[in-house]
């Protein structure tokens, strides 16, 4: 293979299996560079061209001002999910994707950290206030997790995106990703 590179740089052109070897080799190494930048998404585009869009409801889901109430309005039934079976865009399967959004944990290990998630557009949904339209949630598989105290800023999550409906006892989410890169959003 060396002698083939020599011979190459030195102006010396390859033929036959040692032009296809320098071909393939060039093509291995160079790979990674054509390896494309995910896809940045904003909540909008999880929402497929003419699909109703429906606006957040942003009442919380208790008032802080009756806390001698707050154990009753704890036990009371979940909020009532908007648009829990809400249309996705099917083109986003198997594509590398990246969207800012909030952590809302739905399991967390005995080191502090959550590994399953969902990703939502804005802070306190499904926990202050009522959860988005599944198609405004994507249910975060993740090895490496995030710390619960550092829940309250918006993250980047980057990883191949799934058109794949799931259920979990806060929400439905239409859209589901294997996490490959979590990091902190901050405004540009």
């Amino acid at each position: 293979m060396i002698q083939y590179l020599t011979a190459f740089f030195a102006g010396k052109p390859a033929k036959g299996p040692a032009l296809l070897t320098l071909i393939i080799l060039l093509l291995t190494v160079s790979m990674p560079l054509w390896a494309a930048e995910p896809k940045e998404l904003d909540w909008p585009a999880l929402i497929p061209e003419g699909a109703p869009v429906i606006p957040p409801q942003l009442t919380p889901l208790h008032d802080m001002s009756q806390l001698s109430d707050a154990l009753s309005a704890e036990s009371a039934p979940p909020a009532r999910q908007q648009g829990p079976d809400a249309p996705v865009v099917k083109s986003l399967d198997g594509q590398q994707v990246k969207i800012p959004g909030y952590i809302v944990p739905l399991e967390v290990s005995e080191e502090g950290r959550t590994t399953e998630f969902l990703l939502v557009p804005y802070y306190g949904a499904c926990i202050h206030v009522p959860p988005p339209p599944s198609n405004q949630i994507v249910h975060i598989f993740s090895e490496m997790g995030v710390r619960v105290e550092d829940l309250y800023q918006p993250y980047w999550i980057e990883g191949k995106m799934q058109v794949r409906a799931s259920s979990s006892e806060l929400a439905d989410a239409g859209y589901q990703m294997e996490a490959e890169k979590i990091y902190a959003y901050v405004l540009k």
